[in-house]
């Protein structure tokens, strides 16, 4: 049989694919470098955190309890603070003049309780805000191990699919390697080497070929990540970076409760529940994820979760699971003012497909959604046109801000429990505490479990006892911000998505066609009847659920005829507004009243005025009406309330409209921003890129008059 192939060849390709197996076994390898790596660096984060706090405590605590210890030798020979000697040996203590050995022991000893009670005092935040050393190595590790897991995940793909394959096709391709073994060998072999040898040539040209070198050289990139780069990651999905810290090392976070507050048995079923998250696209935190899973167990809840905690992410990502496992059709009913919001959250975090089911389309929309499935978002006051077969079933109902439906005899709650009738499954939603208003829970629980609610009916008088809290977990979940963020950073920021009422486009559309660009930014507001504002509707919305929060409120524009609306809308909630004409003295004794005020109190502000050089940390909500052109100017209206001295996390709510400037606006900002924070570290100049000039904004007014034309061309 001729040769088909020089020895030389066989050598080179058989060589070409050990070297391969080599790399691609060590690139698996690299994930627990990383790993430990992350174990090292949260080790070492903890430990100066731990060493801050015995800066600050004095040498004199060893001899607290009185045990004759000679604390002025001790400061005389340098040591001040308990940091001093917690790094320092026993026989360097006992060197000390007038401190013995047995001394020396004591010392060191109560060194150590210090030290071990500080550790479980101390918990890991980052935030991007605050850089140091041990963070910037921290995060820069976790994006590594975030990286080189998912390099090797790929690796270990490859190996599994081809590496028998190559094995088999190397040990009938060495006979080839040489002239002589060539030459002995007899017909079949020679033929099986040939065969080998076309395998293991076509596999270098294969997508295995490319895919192993691309997966090799990003694992050479990893280890050269900058820590800009790692921060950058971080911002991108700080979820994931806090999911693979508590993970590797449970506790660090100082939020090591795996149970949040359920009973043990409870909470063992919970444990055990399956979550299928295939087509949920983004990442929960542990808490969420626990959510869940009550959620599929219980089948029929009440979320009570604080703001800012994912109440709605929670909610999708239970109908990804039930869609994973047959579910076929589900129901969202929201306020109208965060339809829009619901829609896009749905789309953004899962493959689910969505049907609005509002406005003088929803008889078709509802249709749609019954032939086709998905997710079906409707309104409260849609549900009175919310009309199913009687035969018909859907998986879950997700019922939103439930606490809209504590009457019974109202006709909207009538409307939500005849829908919910048709649902195997019901999810009711509010961040409202209820524990105080034991009467709306007990409404909103006849309808999930009604033996709960008549359970609870007679306990209602000790809603703050454990066994009352034992009787309703099985129905009511509620985790508190303080409880489930520790390693969360202050600042929460959210997105508020409207729709424009047919009176808010037609005022919309003027301001556009007139060219009018004030009144075009005050889109929603321009409207003559805050009632026909959408963004009127959900500010509204958020100073409610603020106030059942015991939070205060801040709500800036640019516009002082908003700033006037926004006054009148509010009322008696609101102090004296700050605007440009107010004096600083008189700024400052309207703070003043504000700090003093309950909670629900909102303070509105003009953003070019209250915006700067004003401390109120009492606030802890922002609402910002409007997109502002340079969002430096956003920041620093943020920073009144986020900053030192605030004890809470700070909610922002930014109120944007679809389909008008605002969005246009955002995008481009965004776009800005993302562009400044990969060269930040190279130029702070960049800074002034991220402002909008007024061209800009005159060319998104052309836009839009093009698109508003386009569609009454369209109509005509």
């Amino acid at each position: 049989m001729a040769r088909p192939f020089s020895s030389i060849d066989a050598k080179r390709v058989i060589e070409w694919h050990q070297n391969i197996i080599e790399k691609l076994n060590g690139v698996v390898s690299c994930e627990e470098k990383y790993r430990k790596k992350v174990k090292h660096a949260s080790d070492a984060l903890v430990a100066q955190k731990v060493l801050k706090v015995l800066a600050d405590i004095p040498i004199e605590e060893v001899n607290r309890d009185k045990k004759g210890i000679r604390v002025k030798a001790l400061r005389d020979y340098g040591y001040k603070t308990m940091a001093d000697i917690s790094a320092t040996s026993v026989s360097s203590i006992a060197s000390v003049h007038g401190i013995s050995e047995d001394a020396a022991y004591t010392i060191k000893r109560i060194v150590n309780d210090i030290v071990s009670k500080a550790r479980q005092g101390v918990k890991i935040s980052l935030s991007t805000d605050s850089r140091s050393k041990e963070e910037t190595e921290l995060v820069l590790a976790l994006s590594q191990y975030r990286r080189s897991r998912n390099v090797a995940d790929k690796c270990r793909k490859l190996l599994n699919k081809n590496k028998r394959t190559i094995d088999y096709a190397v040990e009938d391709l060495n006979p080839s390697t040489g002239s002589l073994r060539w030459f002995l060998s007899s017909k079949a072999k020679k033929q099986k080497a040939t065969e080998a040898y076309n395998i293991l040539v076509n596999l270098i040209d294969s997508e295995y070929g490319s895919e192993a070198e691309e997966q090799i050289s990003k694992n050479y990139e990893i280890d050269r990540s900058s820590n800009s780069e790692a921060w950058q990651d971080f911002a991108t999905n700080s979820v994931g970076f806090f999911n693979e810290l508590e993970d590797i090392n449970p506790g660090v976070l100082g939020n090591d409760d795996a149970v949040y507050g359920l009973p043990e048995n409870l909470a063992r079923e919970i444990q055990e529940e399956c979550f299928f998250p295939e087509g949920l696209l983004c990442e929960l935190r542990r808490y969420q994820e626990w959510g869940v899973k009550y959620a599929l167990h219980q089948e029929r809840i009440l979320l009570g979760d604080e703001m800012g905690l994912g109440k709605t992410v929670q909610a999708i990502a239970t109908m990804v699971s039930l869609r994973n496992t047959g579910g076929t059709h589900f129901v969202v009913v929201c306020p109208a003012s965060v339809i829009t919001n619901w829609c896009r959250e749905i789309r953004k975090m899962s493959l689910l497909s969505v049907t609005k089911i509002h406005g003088s389309g929803r008889k078709s929309a509802l249709q749609s959604w019954i032939k086709s499935g998905g997710v079906a978002v409707t309104t409260y006051e849609t549900t009175a046109y919310f009309d199913l077969p009687d035969d018909f079933k859907f998986k879950l109902m997700v019922v939103d801000e439930a606490h809209y439906i504590k009457n019974p005899e109202a006709r909207r709650s009538i409307n939500v429990k005849n829908i919910g009738m048709h649902a195997e499954r019901l999810m009711f939603m509010t961040g409202t505490a209820l524990e105080n208003k034991v009467d709306e829970m007990i409404s909103l629980v006849r309808i999930l479990q009604p033996h709960i609610a008549s359970q609870i009916q007679g306990m209602a008088f000790m809603s703050a006892a454990p066994q009352f809290r034992e009787a309703i977990a099985p129905v009511y979940y509620r985790r508190k911000r303080e409880d489930v963020l520790t390693e969360l950073p202050d600042l929460i920021e959210s997105k508020e998505w409207c729709s424009l009422s047919h009176n808010e486009e037609i005022a919309y559309e003027n301001a556009v066609l007139s060219r009018n660009y004030a009144e075009a930014r005050r889109v929603s507001w321009n409207v003559d009847d805050l009632k026909d504002s959408s963004k009127a509707s959900r500010l509204l919305e958020l100073v409610e659920e603020a106030e059942s929060e015991n939070r205060k409120v801040i709500v800036f524009s640019f516009f002082l005829d908003t700033i006037h609306k926004v006054t009148m809308l509010l009322g008696n909630r609101c102090t004296n507004p700050i605007n440009g004409s107010v004096t600083p003295q008189r700024r400052q004794e309207i703070i003043d009243e504000f700090d003093n005020a309950p909670a629900g109190t909102v303070l509105v502000a003009q953003i070019q005025s209250g915006g700067t050089g004003l401390n109120i940390q009492s606030a802890s909500v922002v609402i910002l009406c409007e997109p502002q052109f340079k969002p430096s100017i956003e920041n620093q209206a943020i920073s009144r309330a986020y900053r030192m001295g605030q004890t809470r996390n700070v909610l922002v709510y930014r109120l944007l409209c679809e389909r008008t400037v605002d969005e246009k606006i955002m995008s481009i900002l965004e776009s800005k921003q993302a562009t400044f924070d990969a060269f930040a570290d190279k130029s702070v100049a960049a800074a002034k890129s991220q402002e909008m000039d007024d061209k800009t904004f005159g060319n998104i007014i052309k836009e839009e008059i093009d698109r508003i034309n386009a569609k009454y061309d369209k109509v005509n």
